[in-house]
């Protein structure tokens, strides 16, 4: 099945039929703006293999409605479910997410010299936080303009809560646990000497990426990414990070607190990213406490490139060791494009 879809604000039954597409098209009174974001067009081609004609038909219609929207200044975005961008907040209507509501949350601050983190408001006593390694510099200033105007050069992918991304991995689906190669040709060449110096730090010692993801951020996008942990069935124990263009603050969380420290309710931890740093979540970092980049953290854009590494079932004497070699042999040809 191929399919192409939005969904908006309904319109009023007495008010809206179906344009030539099968969609509905909002016919009540309104600006261009507004009639075209209400345009709910759903275009589904069955079967494995779509003709040429329905091919030629859903990209005509995906043009129509994009040069429709681009004329009144609206863009389509991408997010889904409870994600939002500032445009869709705009033109749905809502405010802030859920998650900014008011709510008790005390905050702390990573300090990677102590390895603790300390409170911002003098409530409770600093505790240790394990499971961050982070080095600033980690890249050079010419190293991250050539990096940011090599990754401006190939397409970048519209995705959730106001990001653009491109992917160098395999293509996988976590909910039935399958994964294949698929388009998959390798890591970027630019990549290969930053696994290099990777591997020289004691805490990334045999780090070998099998999936590398850059993200892009912008504050005109309102730009985030949620409070979540990463999959643990394919990806291995360290997430690996390099933070780029700007400042940025990754804040990880536990929403059932630390009772044992007299917090019962939701507990931040901000640990502060500068330009050109590189970050590790290994460890509780990264398996208990989960990391977001909330929207105001990003004052000008940024960009970064996530590694991550096979997990043991993946790895020799692993139940699919034999695809992950496979995997690992494409990634580490560092001939790679967005996927």
């Amino acid at each position: 099945m191929y399919c192409v879809e939005w969904k908006t604000r309904k319109a009023s039954p007495a008010r809206k039929s179906r344009d030539e597409s099968g969609g509905w098209l909002d016919r009540s009174k309104s600006t261009e703006a507004t009639r075209f974001v209400r345009w709910r067009c759903l275009l589904i081609l069955t079967g494995s293999s779509p003709s040429q004609r329905q091919k030629k038909k859903t990209i005509k219609h995906v043009t129509q409605y994009n040069m429709m929207a681009a004329d009144c200044g609206v863009t389509a975005c991408a997010c889904k479910g409870i994600r939002r961008c500032l445009q869709c907040d705009t033109l749905k209507g809502k405010g802030q997410l859920e998650e900014n509501e008011a709510k008790i949350v005390h905050h702390f601050l990573y300090d990677p010299e102590t390895r603790l983190a300390i409170s911002e408001q003098a409530e409770a006593a600093s505790f240790p936080f394990p499971g961050v390694f982070l080095q600033e510099n980690f890249i050079s200033e010419e190293e991250e303009k050539k990096l940011v105007s090599t990754m401006d050069q190939d397409l970048w992918n519209e995705s959730q809560s106001g990001r653009r991304k491109q992917d160098f991995g395999p293509k996988i689906n976590f909910k039935k646990r399958k994964v294949r190669v698929g388009s998959f040709s390798g890591l970027p060449a630019l990549s290969q000497k930053l696994v290099l110096r990777m591997q020289e730090e004691p805490n990334l010692a045999g780090f070998q990426p099998v999936e590398q993801c850059n993200l892009d951020y912008h504050p005109q996008r309102g730009s985030a990414i949620d409070p979540h942990l990463d999959d643990s069935w394919l990806w291995g124990e360290r997430l690996v990070t390099i933070n780029m263009l700007s400042n940025t603050t990754l804040t990880m969380s536990l929403k059932q607190g630390l009772p044992e420290l007299g917090l019962a309710e939701e507990v931040y931890v901000a640990v502060r990213l500068p330009r050109r740093s590189l970050v590790v979540l290994y460890g509780e970092a990264r398996h208990r406490w989960k990391h977001a980049i909330h929207r105001d953290d990003v004052q000008e854009r940024r960009v970064c490139s996530t590694y991550r590494e096979l997990s043991e079932e993946f790895q020799p004497g692993g139940q699919q060791a034999a695809l992950g070699a496979q995997l690992l042999n494409i990634s580490l040809s560092f001939e790679g494009t967005p996927v």
